[in-house]
């Protein structure tokens, strides 16, 4: 080799673990900035770009940071100053890297919006050798706001570098038994924690609007597939699927999971454990809209008993099935 040639690494393989993101701080301006980035995706609001543009800095980025940021600071992990969701998916990527042991594997992580960002995590990794990389979006559940945008956001990257890695995307695992296993486990965990027997298991999925699944977004099909596959581990216990975290006026799919928590209790059903199987961390949507909102809705409408089950974050069964998918897909 040429003595002026520039050092260059090679020979390993990046895996790069992606969830959806996460402000900063809770502060209002990083509030905003990240809502920003979130809400002009076009895979996430697919209305006129320009009527759209209108609508969301004149108005939703007005005063939408403010009642954001009051939920966040529920939730947030003040001591190391990290949202749930960044804290638990960092220590995915470490307890994944721990895992499998291997020198010429890299194992890192990136948010699809906000930091890290997925640019600065694969252009990283490039200059670290990653010849080929393995793209991990954390969404058992397919589905266009959120798979596809990762990878609407890969390949961008890529359209930006000389020198391009090879890519792999991990596809969606919605009825992995190692997922289910885990799911259940869980749900078993939690049963063994408490000294009453539930009347119903809400599985609580992120919605999205109807018009979505009706243009052919199979992500509802994915949903309703896992609660199926958990259910027939619990012949007892009745599990329906519900959907969560609507935003704006047109309908989503449904039922919608804080409105069944309202009534729920008038049909009989005042012991409930909410299990949330779409979300591979716990976070605002879990932590805040479920365990708090959620809970105090279901009691002020008669509820007697609630307890949410914890995401998988960082559990063992969680970084099996991380470590079991990525193998996969590297042979």
């Amino acid at each position: 080799m040429n003595e002026d040639h520039p050092k260059i690494s090679f020979g390993k393989t990046g895996v790069l673990l992606i969830n959806l993101g996460t402000p900063d701080s809770t502060s209002w301006w990083d509030i905003r900035r990240y809502l920003k980035e979130f809400l002009s995706d076009r895979r996430v609001i697919e209305v006129n770009p320009i009527i759209w543009q209108v609508i969301l800095n004149l108005f939703i980025l007005t005063f939408r940071p403010s009642k954001t940021a009051k939920a966040y600071k529920e939730i947030w992990m003040n001591d190391i100053n990290k949202s749930p969701l960044r804290f638990y998916t960092e220590m995915q990527a470490n307890k994944l890297s721990q895992r499998i042991k291997n020198e010429n594997l890299i194992v890192d992580f990136a948010m699809r919006y906000g930091n890290p960002s997925i640019s600065r995590k694969i252009e990283d990794m490039q200059k670290k050798g990653c010849e080929n990389l393995i793209i991990f979006p954390l969404y058992p559940q397919y589905a266009s706001p959120t798979t596809a945008t990762v990878c609407d956001e890969v390949f961008r990257v890529l359209m930006k570098m000389r020198w391009q890695p090879a890519i792999q995307i991990v596809p969606h695992y919605e009825s992995e038994p190692l997922y289910i296993d885990a799911l259940v486990n869980s749900i078993n965990k939690k049963l063994s924690e408490i000294n009453w027997i539930p009347d119903l298991i809400v599985a609580s999925y992120h919605g999205i609007p109807k018009k979505y699944f009706e243009k052919g977004d199979p992500y509802h099909c994915y949903c309703h597939k896992t609660t199926r596959l958990i259910s027939e581990r619990f012949k007892e216990i009745k599990i329906i699927t519900t959907f969560q975290s609507r935003f704006g006026p047109q309908e989503w799919l449904q039922p919608y999971t804080d409105k069944t928590l309202e009534k729920l209790p008038q049909e009989g059903n005042k012991k409930v454990l909410v299990i949330s199987p779409g979300f591979a961390s716990d976070c605002v949507e879990t932590l805040e809209e479920i365990s708090i909102q959620g809970k105090e809705s279901f009691e002020k409408s008669g509820g007697d008993k609630f307890e949410f089950i914890s995401c998988l974050n960082d559990s063992d069964d969680h970084i099996k099935l991380l470590e079991h998918l990525v193998k996969k897909n590297l042979n």
